[in-house]
């Protein structure tokens, strides 16, 4: 059985951005351009995502679960 994850990127600076968008990015882990984190693909993640897409690169990934 296999568990969906999602990779996610900053590839945008979070300077000058809305307040609540950089704790949003704090809360995922990320801060810095080029950092990558990975999460497992939750309504709540996906949500926190959503916020902030126009700073982040997504990817969808699979982990086997064995």
């Amino acid at each position: 059985m296999s568990q969906k994850l999602l990779k996610i990127q900053q590839i945008k600076s979070s300077i000058d951005v809305n307040r609540n968008h950089k704790l949003t990015l704090k809360a995922l882990g990320l801060g810095r351009i080029g950092k990558t984190k990975v999460h497992q693909d939750t309504p709540q993640i996906r949500g926190m995502v959503k916020q902030v897409e126009y700073l982040l690169k997504v990817e969808e990934i699979e982990e086997d679960k064995k």
